[in-house]
């Protein structure tokens, strides 16, 4: 597996920077010395990578003494996300941290928010209107993708087909994943890229993609899910085709059933985020905005490819199902 080592040094100088100084950073009364209310819209209320973000916030919210809400959509979806934020807006919180399930359909509702004078921070994914955060703290996605693109073509042997199971079009981390695994094997002339699927954050509809790209392969070398539910749904696939193993799977991300999935060689290698670091550094960056101090406008955080074999070594990347 090629190394990581710049991309987590980068990430570390940056997490450093980022962290500098908030022990000494207190939140301040609100107006008649209350408290500051912070809320969290994750992008999916049951996705172990924001539960591991919203533990990370809360602990950091703790620290600070600022009170925080978290909140969620049932599905990774904008119609959904909207309607939260609306009401969020209308509660008028000190400050949001936001992860916008679309990059454009969320700019309007939160202009909206900024213009009721409400901080915003977004975290993990960002909208197509910069103006609106104060600051970004995310993962560098298309380094992440290249990343997997660098481990599934050592997989492969350097050769053979491959195949990338997205989430949907228009978000903007999974996004620059499959842009970044994309153009990084274009740099290997025997790898070939049959195309790419979306299962709309469905594992069951993931199961479904992949099982057809089989058939139509048969002779697939090698995928790349860009996130933990379409990793499930594609480790499902091969476990019913009897392929496990044989064709190589890399996901991003590191849930338990990842986890569990490399331990028992449904998965070959994980690319996993820091979303603890994300959520504690997003309501940082929060309470320096509200307390008028400066704040950096992007942030971001580890990437770290993590194999079987390096779950012990590594484990501070695994994501949490709880806090």
């Amino acid at each position: 597996m090629k190394s990581s080592r710049p991309i987590a040094l980068l990430a570390a100088v940056l997490l450093a920077a980022a962290c500098g100084g908030a022990g000494e950073t207190g939140a301040g009364p609100g107006q008649e010395g209350e408290r500051r209310q912070l809320t969290l819209i994750t992008g999916l209320k049951s996705d172990e990578f924001y539960i591991t973000m919203g533990c990370g916030a809360m602990a950091e919210a703790k620290k600070l003494g600022v009170d925080l809400d978290v909140q969620g959509p049932e599905d990774f979806s904008a119609p959904l996300q909207i309607p939260i934020v609306n009401s969020v807006t209308a509660q008028q919180p000190d400050a949001v941290l936001i992860a916008p399930t679309d990059r454009n359909a969320l700019i309007q509702p939160m202009r909206q928010m900024k213009s009721a004078g409400i901080t915003t921070v977004q975290v993990d994914t960002t909208i197509d209107d910069p103006s609106i955060a104060v600051s970004s703290i995310a993962s560098n996605n298309e380094q992440g993708g290249q990343v997997a693109a660098q481990t599934l073509a050592e997989l492969v042997g350097d050769k053979g087909k491959v195949y990338v199971i997205n989430v949907k079009p228009g978000i903007s981390t999974t996004d620059a994943r499959a842009e970044g695994f994309i153009n990084e094997m274009k740099k290997h002339p025997d790898i070939a890229f049959v195309g790419q699927d979306y299962d709309e954050d469905q594992a069951d509809i993931a199961t479904q993609k992949v099982s057809a790209t089989l058939a139509k392969h048969p002779d697939l070398a090698g995928i790349f899910a860009t996130n933990l539910i379409a990793a499930e749904g594609a480790a499902t696939a091969l476990k019913a085709a009897g392929k496990t193993g044989d064709v190589k799977l890399v996901g991003f991300d590191a849930g338990p059933k990842q986890v569990e999935d490399l331990r028992n060689g449904s998965l070959q290698a994980v690319v996993a985020q820091e979303p603890y670091a994300i959520g504690q550094i997003g309501v940082q960056q929060a309470v320096k905005a509200l307390n008028g101090e400066p704040t950096r406008k992007q942030i971001q955080t580890n990437l770290v490819p993590i194999t079987a074999k390096e779950l012990e070594s590594k484990s501070r990347y695994l994501y949490k199902s709880e806090c």
